[in-house]
């Protein structure tokens, strides 16, 4: 249990975005300097020279806006381990009744669009105008598109 870290791997469009803008939603979306065991520690997989070299670089930037020493590690990509079923889409899944209503398997769970942003905002993260703006592609109930409307306007979690 204790050799692993909890991680996410994301798969992006470099279309859509680059991967300094992720870097940058990274620094500016959690506490980097905040010391945790391995399981929970604050991490950077990279692929290849040039994420490596992206990272440290905005490391370095968003250090210089800090007090306190960043401790996020800056470390090579292993192999990626999917977690077990009940803790993809957690918070989601918290919602069980939200969850019924896209009547999905266990693997479309794990893979969907969806139910990533509605995780998200069962979390109180994402602005109300941009649930507004998706809530009709979701598939949802009237009263699944009250309830998480109801559920994101509380604001985050923490």
């Amino acid at each position: 249990m204790g050799d692993h870290t909890e991680s996410v791997e994301i798969h992006y469009d470099p279309k859509e975005t680059d991967y300094r803008t992720l870097l940058k939603m990274f620094w500016e979306n959690h506490d980097s300097t905040a010391c945790h065991s391995r399981q929970y520690m604050s991490g950077i997989f990279y692929h290849n020279k040039e994420q490596e070299r992206l990272a440290q670089q905005t490391k370095e930037e968003h250090q210089k806006t800090l007090a306190k020493k960043i401790v996020t590690r800056i470390v090579k990509a292993e192999t990626f381990y999917d977690a077990e079923d009940y803790h993809q889409k957690y918070l989601l899944r918290q919602k069980g009744s939200l969850l019924n209503q896209l009547g999905l398997s266990e693997e479309e769970i794990k893979n969907s669009h969806v139910c990533t942003r509605l995780n998200g905002y069962c979390g109180g993260y994402g602005k109300t105008d941009d649930l507004e703006k998706e809530i009709e592609s979701f598939g949802l109930s009237e009263s699944g598109k009250e309830l998480i409307r109801n559920i994101a306007s509380r604001g985050p979690l923490h």
